[in-house]
């Protein structure tokens, strides 16, 4: 089968009533207050990333692909200088999920969404720390676009990463966050643009451990997250 078609299929079990794709325990700090929470979209853009040739939807491996993401601006409220992927909050406007991570995408990183195949939803996940509850949106980048980070008092870069560097268990790391007496430990993954770790971190390595994709890697391994 090809990666898209493990993706495809990855992403239809995960709409199950009883699906989960996050657990709350050893992550979170504090719980969502129900009085302020707002709904929120990711976009998870997986394409065939630039330089791989001849290879169509199809035929396409894991190893042909890259996954798009931004570095959000350090002078953010929320979430400075982490690498995220494109998505924000939901507005009135949008028809559903997928629309509002496009819409955030095109916004952020100028992508064109013609050139987007939505291949679903995920379950969504609370953000305490920002209050969000986050639907990731799995999708597919049929006809690539230019995209940069259109601007810099939010993003600071946009880059795609290969997907075989997110695998090498050389650039895996654990994440550890020292507040308040909690301790917070999440995925890290070390990229030649930047260290991704947090919840963006958490929600690659669910993807990556549902599709079966990855490689046995040293958990004990740990760096202090870069705040």
């Amino acid at each position: 089968m090809s990666a898209r078609g493990e993706l495809t299929e990855w992403v239809g079990r995960m709409g199950s009533p009883d699906a989960v794709l996050l657990q709350p325990s050893g992550w979170q700090f504090g719980a969502l207050d129900p009085e302020r929470t707002r709904r929120a979209a990711v976009l998870i853009l997986v394409g065939v990333r630039q330089g791989v040739l001849h290879r169509s939807a199809g035929e396409a491996a894991r190893d042909d692909l890259d996954i798009l993401f931004v570095m959000r601006a350090a002078s953010l409220a929320n979430h400075p200088g982490q690498v995220a992927f494109p998505g924000g909050a939901i507005d009135p406007g949008d028809v559903d999920e997928g629309a509002a991570a496009l819409r955030e995408a095109r916004e952020e990183t100028g992508l064109d969404p013609k050139g987007v195949e939505i291949l679903g939803t995920l379950p969504e996940v609370g953000l305490p720390i920002s209050n969000f509850l986050v639907t990731p949106v799995l999708a597919w980048w049929a006809e690539e676009s230019p995209v940069h980070a259109v601007d810099a008092a939010e993003s600071e870069l946009v880059f795609r990463c290969p997907v075989s560097t997110l695998l090498d268990p050389s650039r895996r790391r654990t994440a550890v966050v020292r507040r308040d007496g909690f301790v917070s430990r999440t995925p890290a993954f070390l990229t030649s643009d930047a260290v991704i770790w947090g919840f963006t971190a958490l929600l690659l390595d669910a993807m990556f451990d549902g599709l079966g994709w990855t490689r046995a890697w040293d958990r004990s391994r740990e760096m202090p997250a870069p705040l």
